[in-house]
């Protein structure tokens, strides 16, 4: 028989009066390990609780790396994927995260809502939304096994676009894109490159 103090861990963080996202709860998109280091760490405690969304796009504004856990040692959960568990609670209007994604000032705001995306919206969303961030080659820091390392805009969607996993997070499954094609969900992707070619081919031409 379950305890009452095993009902409130387990439910610990859960999202209130929210839609499921892929049939659950949309906090249990991260990991239960994960959600409990989060839910224990300082930042959390300080200024997650009461976040509404407008609060969470300043604070996202104040990120300086990506990934999940800051160090091997405490395996403390970063700053980063403390507000994407806040935004899986809030499940904000898909017009705010698309802002969040799209707009210029801020590149850590668009890595938070480019995860969120990859986490909740349905596939063909996700390539619409992501695919055209394969041509940001803004800068970001990442925590990888606890080390620091850089990588891009570009190279992160391309991660979440083709990975299993982003930094030990597991992601849901993403329709193939030559699948989504074929059943005219999608027209094919073409490149900047493909489309800068074409477009001396006809200057040529001309």
């Amino acid at each position: 028989m379950t305890s009452v103090k095993d009902s409130i861990t387990i439910d610990r963080g859960l999202a209130q009066n929210v839609e499921k996202i892929h049939g659950v709860n949309p906090v249990f998109l991260i990991d239960k390990i994960l959600r409990e280091k989060i839910l224990d760490s300082l930042f959390w405690k300080k200024h997650c609780f009461l976040l509404d969304i407008l609060e969470l796009q300043d604070l996202a504004s104040e990120v300086e790396i990506i990934g999940t856990y800051d160090t091997n040692q405490n395996s403390r959960a970063t700053d980063y994927i403390c507000l994407l568990l806040k935004m899986l609670q809030l499940q904000p209007k898909d017009e705010i995260v698309i802002y969040m994604l799209t707009q210029p000032y801020f590149k850590y705001v668009t890595a938070l809502a480019a995860l969120y995306i990859r986490l909740v919206f349905p596939s063909v969303r996700v390539y619409q939304l992501l695919e055209p961030l394969l041509n940001d080659y803004r800068k970001l820091r990442i925590r990888k096994h606890g080390n620091a390392d850089l990588t891009y805009v570009d190279q992160l969607v391309d991660e979440l676009l083709t990975e299993e996993k982003f930094c030990g997070l597991t992601l849901p499954r993403l329709v193939n894109r030559l699948r989504l094609e074929d059943d005219g969900l999608l027209d094919p992707r073409e490149s900047e490159l493909q489309s800068e070619l074409e477009n001396e081919e006809d200057d040529i031409g001309g």
